[in-house]
């Protein structure tokens, strides 16, 4: 029994070990978890991938006018699609990709280590902690780390 136990326990470290390591080696990044757009109508977004796509609202952000200005669809449990409303400064189309990783802190530091432009971390009206990352290709990269008190914590910790 005791051979066993020790031969599992080696088991899961041998398996556990590489993964730990390369997600460090990655800055912490855990996984690519939203794409941010902006669209003509919120409304009518949401309506489109609520019925069409079968996303659920995960949660919304209003200005004080009342009207959306942030708008999560949630793909699956850790997969969201964020929607965000076009105007003449933000044209409709692709804004960034987030990434989810470990602390926003130790990723900056890594990216920046690496040669990257990168934002100092804040926290957002969500309660994530994000930064942006200057991309060349793409325009922006979000890393996100999503604390116990953020919304998306909190989509998350509800899927069913």
């Amino acid at each position: 029994m005791r051979g066993a136990m020790l031969f599992a326990a080696g088991l899961f470290l041998g398996l556990a070990a590489p993964v730990l390591v390369a997600q460090n080696a990655r800055g912490g990044v855990v996984m690519m978890n939203h794409v941010g757009i902006n669209v003509p109508n919120v409304a009518e977004a949401v309506t489109y991938y609520t019925d069409k796509m079968g996303y659920k609202e995960a949660f919304r952000l209003n200005d004080d006018k009342g009207q959306p200005r942030l708008v999560y669809m949630q793909i699956s449990k850790n997969r969201f699609l964020e929607l965000n409303p076009a105007n003449a400064e933000r044209p409709a189309g692709f804004t960034h990709y987030g990434l989810h990783v470990e602390n926003v802190a130790d990723a900056v530091a890594r990216f920046r280590k690496g040669g990257l432009k990168v934002s100092d971390p804040n926290t957002s009206d969500t309660k994530a902690i994000l930064a942006n990352i200057t991309d060349p290709y793409m325009g922006r990269i979000e890393p996100a780390q999503p604390t116990r008190e953020s919304m998306h914590y909190k989509a998350i910790e509800s899927w069913k």
